[in-house]
């Protein structure tokens, strides 16, 4: 099976230069994401198009749904691939593919020409056109607004024809970019903005600040992420569940951590992420001791930059990246900004700046992150009576002349940075490899298993067939999101394997199951 990638129009204007630099990229990174295929796999192509032969037909829908999302692509053509023939051979190849498709329908055809050739494009179009229509049932050529298209490309002494079109990702291959180091919440803002930096072609590492102590548990405000939160009503419309308690881990702590994961596996599976955790609930607790009310939204906010500066040296990131939106919350006016930005030596990035907050909960549905923050709990910071709107940099800086510095560095020493590949033994109370070998991990499921499904819906088309045929049957279909409630109501004498394309928020969510007492969850591998 052969696919031909498109690529992102931006990349065609740029200089020879930069173009065929970041032509490479773009083939490295394909070949990096499907490395899985890479025994029956080919990635070629130097300028205009990237070409990737996969052998196995069965393979082929996994392959094209990694490709759609891979920074850089535009589009993703599903080809048959032939010696150039005569006009003649051209027809009767059309023919054999589209056909059927044609009957009582109008159509129009188009062909892409690439080379030197005694013809032209429109010598193909017009000439294959002229034999479909006096050869199939076609209601007729319509080359304003058909029914069917009827793609054709010549590669130099190649023909190609199109089978189907599916579009891309868009925006710079990962990596092209520099990096940069996302504050996450695990709200729709941050993780949309997130989303947006990594399609933009910028290594995106992860920074979450974790908030959850004590001292600010029914305590509201705003975060720097941007991610809305209230105290018992629903400022934004989105529903705000607190209460969900602990199960082995932090809830939260483990719902941002997936979240990271589903975006890395997503769209940034081509390079390495660090993740990076910063226990910041000493630092809320001296903002709410030593900090004036109205002030200790955009002090919280300007704690978080500086430890973020900090990080970003360590993990080699050029620029910050937060969810923020222009006059969301009180804190994001424009005057608060400047001030918080003040601090960062670094440049800050906000791609959701004049976004509104419907706009940023679509585009999270789109990318998949929708349910994953719609069922995180919005841990709040601090509360701010009358927040300013309008803070003045000379009455922030006597704030926080009061405010105990060796706090924010004890919070930069304590922080974890990892791999995000290494988060889903985090915090398991022992050593890694002990860890990953208490988690029973299989091929074959036995005959009293069942199988739980926990991909996304979206994803669960890919591999089904196969899954079904493992599982016997016996397979559930359990959303990740939704695992650890419903799975409390599951009878407790068979075991449960937990699958998921890659592996690896199964075996998150078996450790999180068995941190909380469930002695029969498993891995299943396919």
């Amino acid at each position: 099976m052969l696919f031909l990638v498109k690529l992102f129009p931006e990349i065609t204007i740029k200089s020879r230069a930069v173009r065929r630099r970041l032509v490479r990229l773009l083939r490295k990174n394909i070949r990096s994401v499907l490395q899985a295929f890479e025994d029956q796999l080919r990635v070629s192509g130097e300028w205009d198009v990237i070409e990737v032969e996969i052998d196995s037909a069965a393979d082929g829908p996994e392959v094209l749904d990694r490709l759609r999302h891979i920074p850089g692509i535009a589009a993703i053509l599903e080809v048959r691939k032939y010696p150039l023939p005569d006009f003649e051979g051209m027809l009767e190849l059309a023919l054999e593919h589209y056909g059927e498709r044609l009957r009582g329908k109008t159509f129009a055809v188009r062909c892409k020409r690439s080379g030197r050739h005694a013809f032209r494009s429109v010598d193909v179009e017009a000439f294959v056109g002229a034999g479909l229509k006096r050869l199939t049932e076609s209601a007729g050529v319509d080359l304003g607004a058909p029914d069917v298209l009827v793609p054709l490309e010549i590669r130099h002494e190649e023909f190609h024809v199109v089978l189907h079109r599916r579009p891309g990702l868009g925006g710079f291959p990962l990596g092209g970019q520099g990096s940069a180091l996302s504050l996450i919440s695990g709200g729709f803002d941050s993780a949309v903005s997130s989303f947006l930096t990594m399609r933009r072609g910028l290594q995106t590492h992860f920074c979450f600040f974790n908030l959850e102590g004590d001292t600010h548990r029914n305590l509201e405000g705003d975060n720097l992420e941007g991610d809305t939160h209230r105290r018992n009503r629903n400022l934004e419309g989105d529903t705000h569940r607190r209460n969900l308690g602990r199960v082995g881990r932090d809830t939260h702590c483990l719902a941002v951590r997936e979240l990271a994961l589903y975006l890395w596996m997503k769209y940034h599976a081509s390079h390495r992420v660090k993740f990076v955790t910063v226990p910041f609930e000493d630092v809320v607790r001296e903002i709410l001791e030593k900090v004036e009310n109205s002030q200790m939204g955009v002090v919280l906010k300007r704690m978080m930059l500086r430890a973020a500066d900090r990080i970003a040296a360590e993990v080699g990131a050029e620029a910050l990246v937060t969810g923020e939106s222009v006059a969301q919350v009180s804190s994001q006016t424009l005057t608060n900004l400047s001030v918080i930005d003040s601090v960062a030596d670094n440049l800050v990035l906000r791609p959701l700046a004049t976004t509104d907050k419907q706009q940023i909960i679509d585009l999270a549905r789109a990318i998949g992150t929708e349910e994953f923050s719609r069922h995180i709990p919005e841990y709040c910071a601090v509360i701010s009576n009358k927040p300013t709107t309008k803070a003045r940099p000379g009455r922030i800086e006597r704030e926080e002349s009061r405010f105990d510095f060796a706090v924010l560095d004890a919070a930069l020493v304590n922080a974890s940075v990892q791999l995000i590949t290494e988060i889903v033994f985090d915090e398991s109370g022992g050593d890694e490899d002990a860890r990953a070998d208490e988690i029973a991990v299989t091929s074959e499921p036995g005959p009293e298993d069942i199988v739980i499904d926990i991909r996304h819906e979206s994803e669960q088309g890919a591999r089904s067939s196969a899954l079904r045929e493992a599982a016997g049957g016996r397979l559930l279909r359990i959303p990740f999101y939704r695992l650890r409630g419903d799975f409390e109501k599951l009878d407790r004498s068979p075991r449960y394997l937990l699958y998921c394309e890659r592996g690896m928020i199964s075996r998150l969510h078996a450790a999180h199951l068995m941190d909380a007492g469930f002695d029969n969850v498993a891995v299943l591998e396919l």
